[in-house]
């Protein structure tokens, strides 16, 4: 499996430029394989991204911008939502990836959401009974 990188390499757009650039590294740097291609000079690969991008995905205008990322066809998501798995440390689900064998992020971020569950399960616990939030 490829993750697909459609980027535009001759954008004007500056912030379009770094999120391109903060997606490809962060591929990069962790090792795992893409394709990097370009809608900017392809009429083939700019008319497969926006007819790929789900409905409810594209923007107002009806045309998605670049970064968006696909694991061959199934499509994973832009920029923010790219953004988003790596913060919750979920980079690997996003992409539709196996985490790596010596890879703690996934563990870490099933540890947490575990350690939540634990907590809620506490503070419902130690709540009285017949205590309501409407009294």
């Amino acid at each position: 499996m490829v993750i697909k990188v459609f980027v535009a390499t001759s954008s004007g757009s500056i912030a379009i430029r770094k999120k391109q650039q903060e997606v490809v590294g962060f591929l990069e740097a962790n090792k795992i394989d893409f394709k990097e291609l370009d809608i900017a000079g392809d009429e083939d690969n700019r008319r497969w991204m926006r007819e790929n991008v789900p409905g409810e995905k594209k923007p107002q205008n009806g045309i998605p911008l670049p970064p968006q990322i696909f694991n061959e066809e199934q499509y994973c998501g832009d920029f923010d939502s790219f953004f988003s798995a790596k913060e919750e440390n979920i980079i690997y689900s996003f992409l539709g990836l196996a985490p790596p064998p010596d890879s703690k992020t996934e563990e870490i971020a099933m540890e947490g959401a575990e350690g939540e569950a634990e907590e809620e399960e506490e503070t419902a616990e130690g709540e009285e009974p017949g205590e309501d939030e409407d009294s």
